[in-house]
């Protein structure tokens, strides 16, 4: 059941010290709201270091909430002006709290201007150059309670501070979340990500995961527990193979959050023998072989190939389970690819024919080489030759021996744990593997569209990682968005757009004080908060914080 707001209203508390007869006293602003039939209050805001005017303007708004035309006949001392946008920040704020991301980075400054990086990477991907101009025209230091000003060059500075004091933030996150019982399992995955330019600390040629040819990268891990939700990350040179990077995921599980019994989870690349050998005592994985390795089992008689015809089959042989299992829609997509790329060669076989015809000079020898070329670029060489007939025509010769021995394994896989059946039946081991595609949305979050992790505009080594700090808690706070909107025909971007125009109106009082007044939102925007449970204060403090840029826009454009 959502909570029904009844009244927001200003408090003021004194107390006195046990040592000391001073007496101290705050300000807070407070809402009163019904929740399964009780009447329950909580703090919106502290503004005991507000002025005494500010808190005047405040209590004025709040008592003309409900009849705005009464502020309007009093023209000669009050004046109502369009102040920024506050829906989506207020909303991210309040998300970013429940998450304990706001805990994690602390509340003195540089953890508020990190809070507002991660929050700025969720309304609108950018610069840091372009988050100042976010906060320009939202109401990020009203919300945040950030008093003093700051540019672009504060942000650079903070994501230094950021990449410091990562294990610190991360633990404090992990102890948050996993307050009873540590997990015991872990997922496990890298991706790349590409440059623009050559002047990243991490940038190296590699193992290119976006299909940018002549692009530098960068190396990134996500560890994540087993619901998906990032734990740590970390930044590799771009030119570092998948297995590398796993010993210090067993490191920090060990160390940093103090597990005794893990099961890692990582694909075939990532889990190889070497990195089964350097699992401590009650560590176990979960991983699975390539195709040549299923194929050396079949040989050996291991597993028999009418076993994956089964749901799903579990063989074990010297203290390795092997869950077997073959995905007729695989199985039919990689089928359909086969065929595709046969016709692709085919037209392409006729082409050239066609073209040798025509041109008595032109050399079959180089009309072949483009063809076997072509061949070979679509890996099916194995099956397929093309040859030259007695009459000097190309012809595509398949072998249907090898390509039978191509096409039985398709829609197969085959799961390694080392976990006995006691622990952990075949279906759990199946389902935890699968769980792998977790990571995947994670990386599909982080990369592309949402949040773009690419470092286009940082270049040093504690920027980059700072960088890709903001975007693990972005999207830990888009994964909390999708999961309460996905009833909604919208997207998390679509659902921040539309409360980004939530504005506020300055409410300034002739030799009082200002204060920021919230309109009550329409319904559709407010359905968007209720799944959240979040509502909108009616007023907050508003303080003048210089939010500027050094980096002028350029006054004349060609159109």
């Amino acid at each position: 059941m959502y909570a029904i707001i009844v009244d927001m209203h200003i408090v003021r508390n004194k107390s006195t010290s046990k040592n000391s007869k001073k007496i101290y006293e705050s300000v807070l602003l407070r809402e009163s709201y019904r929740e399964d039939g009780k009447v329950k209050k909580r703090t919106i805001a502290n503004l005991s270091n507000c002025s005494s005017s500010e808190i005047k303007a405040m209590e004025l708004a709040l008592k003309n909430k409900d009849n705005l035309s009464v502020l309007g006949s009093l023209k000669d001392n009050i004046a109502l002006e369009q102040g920024g946008s506050i829906g989506a920040v207020w909303t991210l704020y309040q998300v970013a709290k429940e998450l304990g991301i706001e805990k994690g980075l602390g509340r003195q400054f540089d953890g508020k201007l990190a809070l507002w990086q991660v929050i700025a990477r969720v309304i609108n991907q950018g610069s840091r150059l372009s988050a100042v101009r976010l906060a320009q025209s939202h109401c990020a230091c009203d919300v945040l309670g950030i008093q003093r000003g700051f540019d672009e060059n504060n942000l650079y500075a903070n994501l230094k501070w950021l990449s410091e004091n990562q294990s610190a933030i991360e633990d404090n996150l992990f102890k948050q979340k996993q307050r009873e019982k540590p997990p015991e399992l872990f997922l496990y995955d890298v991706t790349s990500s590409y440059l623009e330019g050559q002047c990243n600390y991490f940038g190296a040629f590699g193992y290119n995961r976006d299909k940018k040819k002549g692009k530098m990268q960068i190396v990134i891990g996500m560890l994540c527990d087993e619901t998906g939700d990032p734990v740590s990350t970390e930044v590799f040179f771009g030119n570092t193979k998948d297995t590398a990077t796993f010993a210090s995921q067993v490191e920090k599980t060990t160390g940093r959050f103090g597990c005794k019994r893990v099961t890692f989870v990582g694909d075939r690349g990532m889990i190889k023998s070497t990195q089964i050998e350097i699992l401590p005592e009650g560590y176990n994985y979960i991983t699975a072989i390539t195709k040549p390795q299923i194929t050396t089992l079949i040989k050996k008689g291991v597993i028999q190939l009418g076993l994956f015809d089964q749901d799903i089959c579990d063989i074990e042989h010297e203290g390795v389970r092997y869950i077997l299992r073959r995905n007729p829609a695989r199985q039919e997509e990689i089928s359909e690819s086969r065929e595709s790329k046969f016709i692709n060669i085919e037209k392409l076989t006729e082409t050239k024919n066609v073209y040798l015809k025509e041109h008595s000079k032109a050399k079959i020898s180089v009309a072949q080489k483009a063809v076997e070329e072509k061949i070979k670029r679509l890996k099916i060489s194995g099956w397929l030759k093309v040859e030259v007939d007695e009459r000097g025509n190309l012809k595509l010769v398949a072998d249907e021996t090898q390509f039978e021995e191509s096409s039985m394994l398709d829609g197969c896989y085959v799961i390694k744990t080392d976990l006995s059946k006691e622990e952990a039946d075949k279906h759990i081991i199946h389902d935890r593997y699968k769980d792998l595609a977790l990571v995947e949305q994670a990386f599909e979050g982080c990369k592309t569209g949402f949040l773009e992790v690419r470092p286009l505009y940082v270049r040093t080594k504690e920027s980059t990682k700072g960088h890709v700090v903001v975007v693990m808690l972005a999207y830990k706070v888009l994964r909390m968005l999708r999961a309460a909107w996905k009833e909604f025909d919208l997207t998390a971007k679509e659902g921040v757009d539309q409360l980004s125009t939530i504005c506020t109106m300055e409410l300034k009082v002739k030799g009082e004080g200002t204060c920021l007044q919230i309109p009550k939102p329409r319904k559709e925007l407010e359905q968007l908060l209720e799944v959240l449970d979040v509502s909108m204060p009616s007023v907050l403090p508003h303080r003048e914080v210089a939010v500027v840029t050094r980096k002028k826009l350029t006054k004349q454009r060609k159109f």
